[in-house]
């Protein structure tokens, strides 16, 4: 497997190096040079194929001999150890819930993925491997569980401080070891900008080896195509050959690897990109004019993100046409008063708990379906966070059919460990250098 960078398309390095380097030295992100579409025959027959045994098949069809097919077989079977069931809430109506991993959120299927083939990749008597990561709520978790005790490794986690929720500061702050937390007194893009300037940074990158566990690695993005192709698996089993996915998007990673999958040839109908007051993406396609800003904070904190960066991989992959992305994604956007209203209709109408993100992307779902009364196909909304996440969001009612995870009651034992920092890069570097 050979990447380029979208910033010079005339770059080649291998799988190894992008998921090293995560991050061109000018500053675009890695794109596989060649995308294959997976045999007509494979997609015809997917419902008879198990999640795993789909994940192997698109990681090997990717990366082709970057790791012995045993080896990453292996690989899989590790990292993508728990379900991602597509659960029917009515007769075209459909969540996937992408939750039920070790940190209860969807990142967890690109960071043990990611954590896996770094240590495969890791030598003995290499230099430690320093990753950075920002994150606006659940990232961060995913990553810390997918690299504790991982080999010479360690992760620095940078949070904003008072911006995420209790449970999400918990899996950031209460693990020790090789884990590092940094509140950083501002927003998730400051975060994102910090750990965009270390890698830019000369003096850093010739001290550390850094790498980067956001969603700008590639090793990030592949394997949150496998929950793309396992949910058309499901519905298949359930009579359906069509369907519209609706995807919560701050970062536009995770709609990122929809389109991916869509490249390697999944029958997707339509794509929706369902977003927050964070509106950058829908504001584009609206009017041709791609303007980020300050991101704005909202009770979906994950999606808090006011410059998304794997956008830039959207538009590489479509070659820049905003006409057909205009007509493969559709983009709605809601407010808080909405995203509440949104939970208690999905309570209300499902006897359902959503998370906000969760009923952001439903309330997307809604919005095309009455656009498009005669489209026949599946709708899907994505679910990424278990809801014990967000309870200041929920009714009594609502409080009363969560079941608390075991691993979030034992985290409320564990003394919390974290470093405060303001937004500068002078003091984000001088943490980084020890001084």
């Amino acid at each position: 497997m050979k990447l380029y960078s979208t910033n010079n398309k005339d770059l080649r390095v291998s799988f190894q190096e992008a998921v090293f380097n995560s991050m061109p030295q000018d500053k675009g992100l890695y794109m596989p040079v060649e995308i294959p579409e997976l045999e007509k025959e494979f997609i015809a027959n997917i419902e008879k194929y198990s999640l795993r045994e789909i994940a192997y098949k698109i990681a090997s069809t990717l990366l082709k001999d970057e790791i012995p097919a045993a080896d990453l077989k292996a690989l899989i079977e590790d990292a993508a150890n728990f379900d991602a069931p597509v659960v029917k809430l009515a007769e075209q109506t459909f969540v996937l819930e992408l939750f039920h991993g070790p940190s209860l959120a969807f990142k967890d299927f690109g960071a043990r993925f990611m954590s896996r083939v770094m240590a495969y990749f890791l030598k003995d008597g290499e230099q430690l491997l320093d990753v950075l990561v920002a994150t606006s709520g659940d990232t961060g978790g995913a990553v810390a569980l997918g690299f504790l005790g991982v080999p010479n490794t360690r992760v620095t986690i940078l949070f904003p401080k008072g911006k995420v929720s209790e449970v999400q500061r918990l899996q950031l702050t209460t693990n020790g070891k090789n884990i590092r937390a940094i509140a950083v007194d501002g927003t998730f893009d400051d975060c994102q900008a910090l750990v965009k300037q270390a890698f830019a940074d000369e003096e850093l990158n010739l001290k550390f080896r850094l790498t980067s566990a956001n969603s700008i690695n590639i090793a990030r993005l592949i394997p949150q195509t496998f929950y793309y192709f396992n949910a058309y698996a499901q519905l298949k089993r359930q009579g359906f050959s069509d369907v519209v996915f609706s995807v919560p998007s701050g970062n536009f990673g995770n709609i990122g690897a929809g389109l991916l999958a869509y490249k390697m040839g999944l029958p997707v109908h339509q794509f929706i990109a369902a977003t927050n007051a964070n509106d950058t993406v829908p504001r584009f396609l609206e009017t041709g004019v791609y303007e980020t800003k300050p991101s704005v904070q909202t009770y979906a904190n994950a999606m808090d993100v006011g410059a998304p960066s794997n956008w830039v991989r959207i538009m590489d992959l479509f070659k820049e046409d905003r006409k057909v992305l205009q007509e493969l994604v559709k983009a709605y956007r809601f407010t808080d008063d909405e995203t509440l209203a949104g939970i208690a209709e999905i309570f209300e109408k499902f006897n359902y708990v959503a998370c906000p993100h969760t009923a952001i992307a439903y309330l997307a779902t809604k919005a095309y379906a009455e656009k498009n009364p005669n489209d026949e196909s599946a709708k899907v909304f994505l679910s990424t966070a278990h809801v014990c996440k967000f309870p200041e969001v929920f009714s009594k009612e609502m409080l009363a059919k969560i079941e608390l995870p075991e691993q979030v009651k034992s985290l409320k034992n564990n003394p919390e460990l974290y470093d405060e920092l303001g937004k500068d890069f002078e003091g984000f570097k001088g943490y980084l250098l020890g001084e």
